[in-house]
């Protein structure tokens, strides 16, 4: 099931980008005043920072998935841990397949929040936030796995 999840959610993360490629630079309203399809081609990390600096992205992004595999596999972590590291890894995986095949990462999620341009950004970079948010909350409470 593991393995399965992220493949998914590399598959689905690819899938998007194509897809608002498809739509090169067009501004596209989904909900007025909220969210929009805006396609950028990010040669950075988060919010642009190191923009141009693909190729050390790239290795930090192989080496941080590595990495979290290693530990998945080796460590067996406790249920909400691992789902963590599935998503951190599915998300690293689906950035770093653009950084090394296209040389910049592909952003379209643009959500305009109380007046505040948020960043752009992708399926990837989803997964990885969710990951590391739950990552963080399994370690304040204390990741238990269920008993049946």
């Amino acid at each position: 099931m593991m393995w399965l999840s992220m493949i998914i959610l590399v598959v689905l993360d690819q899938v998007t980008k194509v897809m608002a490629a498809a739509n090169g630079g067009v501004h596209i309203e989904v909900i007025p005043g909220f969210f929009y399809l805006n396609y950028l081609e990010n040669t950075g990390a988060a919010w642009s920072m190191f923009a141009g600096r693909t190729g050390i992205l790239t290795l930090v992004s192989a080496f941080a998935a590595g990495l979290m595999l290693w530990y998945l596999l080796t460590k067996k972590p406790e249920r909400w841990t691992k789902a963590a590291l599935v998503l951190m890894i599915a998300g690293a995986a689906g950035n770093f397949i653009d950084r090394l095949v296209l040389g910049y990462v592909r952003d379209f999620m643009d959500f305009y929040i109380f007046g505040y341009d948020f960043p752009v950004f992708n399926v990837a970079d989803m997964a990885l936030t969710i990951g590391v948010i739950i990552l963080i909350l399994a370690a304040l409470t204390g990741d238990r796995k269920a008993h049946a």
